[in-house]
């Protein structure tokens, strides 16, 4: 985590308030609530996830079988059926 000053960012009588309460030690200031993103949202990780996996159930809709989709996807027999039975086609 970057190291900021509060002097530089915060307008003074702010800074005077918190002074009021925290001097010369760092504080963590949580993000809004409904802020936070989700679990691979920023770097992408979740669309990549949700194309593969639409991809897997589309191929088995197409008539492919379990084994032949775990060696084309390179995951195991358990995660394709995972997948491709998961409520969420």
């Amino acid at each position: 985590m970057k190291y900021i000053s509060a002097e530089a960012l915060l307008p003074e009588d702010l800074l005077k308030e918190i002074q009021k309460y925290v001097q010369g030690r760092m504080v963590y200031i949580p993000n809004s609530e409904g802020s936070r993103k989700k679990w691979g949202e920023k770097s992408g990780n979740r669309n990549y996830l949700n194309l593969r996996n639409s991809q897997i159930r589309q191929k088995f809709g197409e008539g492919s079988n379990i084994d032949q989709l775990s060696e084309l996807f390179c995951l195991s027999h358990d995660s394709i059926k995972k997948i491709v039975y998961s409520k969420n086609n």
